[in-house]
């Protein structure tokens, strides 16, 4: 097993860096337009095999996608990070660019592989992935769902006082502060309705508080947070190698699901060695529809982008 991580950033890196931990592959390429980034990074990366036990092979290569051939999933992380005060959306214009140029590099020494996208504005970045690359739609996954129900976890145990492990919460919709919809209706706690534990003061919190996770972190951190990014990222990736059959919400291309067609956008779907192998459709009250549907609205807009570029 091959991976490839585009970008190696602050969360290509944490990514890869969570791929050797948990030997997910026998070689792991970590690419960047950098010179010198991400072969300094692999560098250090093997120099901790000895100290953490692993024996996944780890190369740095500046923009020679040559290195990259033959990989079985691939990570894109490329793009610019969000700044302070900055949306998603804003990153569109420039981020596009790259991202489209990555498949296209990628693919002709991939042609095989699974596409992971981790680039901002996510959802339209996994759909113009999915319409430039012309790729079978099970092979193309957006990651933001993945992050955003961990970012729901992490907010619901802080009330709760619990561990998120024993926490089932997912947030579905676009990838972004306005967009996402964590279902606190459906969340429980070892198979009990959290809402059986918390005022309505505390879920409306909740959900306000995971809505903005990104924003809070990029205004205390001065920029895209990575730590959850990656480890997001890199969870995907070993359900993929390891055909797990797991559960995550992802972005992916809808086509009538959940009442909407020619997107993709954060669903519940099982990940395996194919990629996204089907999507469950949770069932949503008329509130949660709505939200959906508004969710939808507001992604499009943002793929509309796409055609003036």
């Amino acid at each position: 097993m091959k991976i490839t991580v585009v970008g190696a950033g602050a969360v290509g890196a944490t990514c890869a860096d969570n791929i050797v931990r948990k030997e997910l592959a026998h070689e792991v390429v970590l690419l960047d337009i950098k010179e010198g980034l991400s072969e300094g990074k692999a560098q250090d990366m093997m120099q901790t095999a000895a100290l953490l036990g692993f024996d996944t092979r780890i190369t740095g290569s500046t923009n020679d996608y040559a290195k990259t051939a033959n990989s079985d999933v691939v990570v894109i992380t490329s793009g610019l990070p969000r700044k302070p005060g900055m949306t998603r959306e804003e990153l569109i214009g420039t981020n596009a660019g790259i991202v489209k140029g990555v498949v296209e590099n990628i693919l002709k020494h991939s042609p095989n592989a699974i596409l992971l996208i981790i680039s901002n504005p996510m959802d339209t970045m996994t759909y113009l992935a999915l319409t430039s690359s012309k790729l079978p739609k099970n092979r193309i996954i957006g990651m933001g769902g993945a992050l955003d129900s961990a970012r729901f976890r992490y907010q619901l145990s802080q009330h709760l006082g619990c561990s998120p492990a024993d926490l089932n919460a997912i947030v579905i919709g676009g990838h972004g502060d306005t967009t996402m919809i964590p279902l606190i209706s459906k969340a429980t706690w070892n198979s009990i309705p959290v809402t059986n534990f918390l005022s309505e003061e505390q879920q409306k919190q909740i959900v306000n508080d995971t809505m903005v996770g990104g924003a809070t972190l990029t205004k205390l951190i001065g920029t895209s947070a990575w730590y959850a990014p990656g480890a997001a990222g890199a969870a995907l990736v070993e359900a993929i190698v390891r055909d797990e059959k797991k559960l995550f919400t992802c972005c992916v291309y809808v086509d009538g699901e959940y009442g909407q067609k020619d997107i993709c956008m954060g669903v519940p779907v099982v990940i395996g060695k194919n990629g996204w192998e089907k999507i469950v459709e949770v069932e949503l009250d008329e509130k949660e529809k709505a939200a959906f549907a508004k969710s939808a609205d507001a992604v499009r807009s943002m793929n509309d982008v796409l055609k003036t570029l």
